[in-house]
């Protein structure tokens, strides 16, 4: 953005959320400092619904102080913390402001810091400002934050970045300034009316791509902040940070990870855990002929053909790419089954993640068996809807579909494995080989991209996950890997 937007100058607003602040809210504008507030196009004050006279201090204010716009609305409801923040990011979408500072009007947070906050947003340097009582080791407590309060800031501080994966000083000041267009990408409307409303900005400001910087900011710590019920505070935040991770990872709704694609066999270049399986499965296998079902952009492909195996590749988009990473492409949706194009005498016919989404699975594996060679086999995998997860949101009655994984909202069917091997016995197939696939391992990274992205969080996830699955398959499998071949009394 820079300053170029408007004649050189960035158009910047004050935001100062206010609430039973009559006795605080004058003094904080008197600090704004003198030469920044003709850089203010306007000092916008949100009385949410006060009880005391805030909205006549602020009306006063306006009428004695030329040399700053100040424009004061009473909103005849509690909005809440963060729904008055909605309201004013509201504001400064529809009025082309440039940056958006928030300040309080309880006075703890220094409005003298005005130009510093704004300075790299000013340079394009951020995308957003995070005024941070904690950059400065003792600075916070010097400043009077109780000791319990600033024991309780730091270890919820290392709890989010470990989850959500910044490397923030500190996630709990209320002393932010945005880019307004940086803002207009996020969905905040969806955001909590509480005082985590600052927690799910800043996660949804980490999925969005965006540059959060930190300034060093001093502690004025008063009775204004046990407003915050701290337990009640602490438990919102880490079910903030902990549904985006698990958002991330496929678990829920999505919204908090709306800018992640939400399919693709490939994760930033890497094939996932099953298609690893499938590789080694087929490692030592003779060069054949290999029909890859939704064969995505070709990345197993690709790797099938280095081994000296000979690919057809099946997918309803073809993909950039593609082309170069099999030996032939037929584009074609599955859901109408394989295309007589492909013909037959297939040695290998891998389908990963397919049958979940066809509606009559039955009538593809039979078409799979029929495309086989003698002596061919069948390799899928599929879903395990006997998996905790799946489990948990039925037994607690909000089942959902979710944004990909098992619950992926793509998915036509579900199985178990006991349900998918009558499946296999009604298709004339038997099965040959199985595993249970735990949670792939790209998907307990997922979500962090900081320091521990495959760190000691990350491993202690995957022990325990592999502990899991190897002790229970049906309850803590993700996937079933199966392979398959024809039934010896089957007969064409």
């Amino acid at each position: 953005m820079g300053t170029a937007a408007h004649g050189g100058q960035a158009r910047i607003g004050v935001l100062v959320v206010a609430r039973n602040a009559a006795s605080t809210l004058a003094p904080v504008l008197d600090r704004i400092p003198a030469d920044f507030r003709p850089r203010i196009d306007r000092v916008l004050v949100g009385d949410d619904a006060s009880q005391d006279s805030t909205y006549l201090v602020g009306l006063g204010y306006q009428e004695v102080t030329p040399d700053l716009r100040i424009e004061i609305v009473r909103h005849p409801r509690d909005l809440g913390y963060g729904g008055n923040q909605k309201w004013g990011y509201r504001y400064a979408l529809e009025h082309g402001w440039d940056i958006v500072v928030l300040l309080h009007g309880d006075g703890q947070y220094a409005p003298e810091l005005l130009p510093e906050m704004v300075a790299p947003l000013e340079h394009d340097q951020a995308d957003a400002v995070v005024g941070s009582r904690m950059i400065v080791p003792g600075e916070a407590r010097k400043g009077g934050m109780p000791l319990y309060k600033y024991l309780g800031n730091r270890v919820l501080t290392r709890v989010e970045n470990q989850i959500a994966g910044l490397e923030l000083s500190e996630w709990h000041s209320g002393y932010r300034a945005y880019s307004v267009a940086a803002l207009q990408e996020l969905p905040f409307e969806h955001n909590s009316d509480g005082f985590d409303f600052d927690t799910e900005v800043l996660v949804q400001l980490k999925e969005a791509g965006k540059r959060i910087t930190e300034v060093a900011i001093p502690t004025y710590d008063g009775q204004e902040i046990s407003r915050l019920r701290g337990l009640r505070y602490a438990k919102d935040v880490v079910v903030d940070v902990s549904r985006y991770r698990a958002h991330k990872m496929g678990f829920g709704t999505g919204e908090l990870a709306f800018a992640t694609t939400a399919r693709g066999v490939v994760d930033d270049g890497a094939l996932d855990d099953a298609h690893r399986r499938i590789l080694r499965w087929l490692a030592r296998r003779r060069p054949s002929r290999v029909l890859d079902l939704a064969c995505g952009d070709g990345a197993l492909s690709e790797r099938l053909r280095m081994l000296g195996h000979d690919v057809t590749g099946v997918d309803a988009h073809k993909h950039d790419g593609v082309a170069d990473r099999v030996d032939r492409f037929v584009e074609a949706d599955l859901a109408g089954g394989i295309p007589s194009e492909v013909g037959d005498g297939y040695d290998i016919v891998i389908a990963p993640d397919v049958l979940e989404r066809v509606r009559e699975p039955d009538q593809l594996l039979e078409q799979c068996r029929d495309v086989l060679a003698p002596g061919g086999r069948v390799v899928v995998t599929v879903p395990n809807f006997g998996h905790w997860y799946p489990r948990l949101r039925v037994v607690g009655g909000f089942f959902d579909y979710d944004s990909r994984g098992i619950l992926d909202a793509g998915h036509l069917r579900f199985f178990t494995r006991a349900s998918f091997e009558r499946l296999v016995r009604s298709s004339s197939l038997r099965v040959c080989r199985r595993d249970a696939v735990g949670t792939p391992r790209q998907v307990l990274r997922r979500g962090t991209g900081g320091p521990d992205a495959n760190g000691t969080l990350a491993r202690a996830l995957t022990w325990l996950d592999d502990v899991l699955v190897a002790v229970r398959p049906t309850l803590f499998g993700y996937q079933f890997l199966y392979e398959l071949e024809r039934d010896p009394e089957f007969v064409l």
